[in-house]
């Protein structure tokens, strides 16, 4: 009797430990915060982002989740990296120095044209900024959108629309950051921006 019971008890903990191996590979994925210190100290920092709740989001937002899966491992790069319809997520500094020099946080609201893989609304929001931002391809759009409330930025609104032309009904804006180059600065924008406000835009 002793050899009947002994050989489905082992049969169970082989099958226990498989189902766990999954589980042990999905945090291990997940938990990556040693890679974003690493990428915040050698990336940014190293060339002048101080401020403090910048570098604390940089921090915190899983930059692996916001890339296809083929491109996880290059995620912390120094460098883009392709997100599909011929558009890639910013460097990280590039995201860093763009936060910084409109310095969001809570009571900020904030328009960003261009959600791409939505990697830059997550740090705005990660802030405590108010986001609203803007994506003219469908796919990236939505794509973008379903990725930032599955990670908790649920509060951020996303929009399939061109962002020349802004989002008026949530106007004015403390600051509006552009992901995309163009030849000018769009006149909708200047008109949704505060006084004082601040945009950061590449022109030309």
């Amino acid at each position: 009797m002793r050899r009947v019971c002994d050989l489905p008890c082992k049969v169970l903990f082989l099958l226990l430990c498989f189902a766990l191996l999954p589980l042990d590979c999905a945090l291990a994925e997940d938990d990556r915060s040693a890679e974003r210190k690493t990428m915040v100290a050698e990336q940014i920092v190293a060339r002048g982002v101080k401020d403090p709740a910048t570098l604390a989001a940089m921090r915190a937002v899983p930059r692996h989740k916001f890339v296809p899966l083929v491109q996880t491992f290059f995620a912390y790069d120094d460098r883009p990296l392709p997100i599909g319809h011929g558009q890639t997520i910013s460097q990280p500094f590039i995201v860093a120095y763009m936060t910084e020099i409109i310095h969001p946080g809570p009571g900020k609201k904030i328009l960003e044209g261009g959600t791409g893989s939505g990697y830059q609304a997550a740090i705005l929001a990660a802030t405590g900024a108010e986001v609203y931002t803007i994506e003219i391809i469908p796919g990236l759009a939505e794509s973008a959108s379903k990725k930032l409330q599955q990670l908790g930025y649920d509060k951020v609104r996303t929009k399939v629309a061109d962002g020349y032309y802004g989002w008026a009904e949530h106007a004015p804006f403390d600051a509006i950051i552009v992901t995309a180059a163009t030849e000018f600065v769009p006149p909708p924008l200047i008109e949704q921006l505060k006084d004082a406000g601040l945009m950061i835009i590449p022109v030309g």
